[in-house]
């Protein structure tokens, strides 16, 4: 029994794949939701930001198998 849950152990974390994401804006803008800044200054104060600011994005992946990586 056990040596039957071993095998399925080790082919199991041979197929697991831990990814994740980021996005880096190049005009300097951060996430809000990622991000929180405190300040003095007047919370009322506002930057306007284009619609669709240029950003690149970094992906990768972990496996047993080694590291996949991709930038779009």
């Amino acid at each position: 029994m056990f040596e039957d849950s071993k095998e399925s152990e080790d082919h199991s974390s041979r197929t697991t794949a831990v990814r994740d994401e980021a996005h880096f804006w190049l005009n300097g803008y951060v996430n809000k939701q990622n991000c929180r800044i405190w300040s003095e200054a007047n919370p009322q104060a506002y930057v306007e930001t284009p619609l669709h600011p240029e950003k690149l994005t970094v992906w990768c992946a972990l496996w047993a198998g080694g590291i996949l990586l991709q930038k779009r």
